[in-house]
């Protein structure tokens, strides 16, 4: 019982993913993980934008090696590499859920390690976003300046 209540209050926290606006990995990223939560329970804000900046996170948009940050609006705490993809995979459900546990094993520094060898090469991944591709109603309205 008491498991099925603190999973109901964890799908109902509202969680705000800042991304780097420039980077076509990460704006790829943004509408896969819109189409994969289906309780709309992530909201998505641009590093460089204003949100970003008034809560002092555009310094995560380093081109060398930026990274998403995942804030959790109820109580205010962020997540940074790993342990916002963990929380992320968490919020999105089965099977993302499972993989998120699985990679969550792992030591915390490994698995940053990782995240920085993507964050460093995403440029190479993905490309640089020249234009902001136009987001469809759905992710348009999960959008935060």
């Amino acid at each position: 019982m008491l498991r099925e209540v603190l999973a109901a209050l964890f799908l109902c926290m509202s969680l705000v993913l800042f991304f780097d606006g420039e980077c076509g990995f990460c704006s790829k990223s943004v509408r896969r993980v819109n189409r994969l939560d289906r309780e709309g329970a992530v909201d998505f804000a641009p590093l460089q934008g204003k949100l970003s900046k008034e809560l002092g996170l555009e310094e995560f948009a380093d081109k060398k090696g930026g990274t998403m940050v995942l804030l959790r609006e109820s109580d205010g705490e962020r997540f940074f590499k790993s342990d916002a993809c963990i929380l992320l995979g968490k919020t999105l459900g089965q099977p993302w859920s499972a993989l998120a546990g699985c990679y969550a094993i792992f030591p915390k520094s490994l698995r940053d390690s990782l995240y920085d060898f993507v964050a460093r090469n995403r440029y190479l991944i993905a490309g640089r976003a020249d234009a902001c591709e136009m987001p469809g109603e759905g992710l348009r309205n999960r959008m935060r300046e």
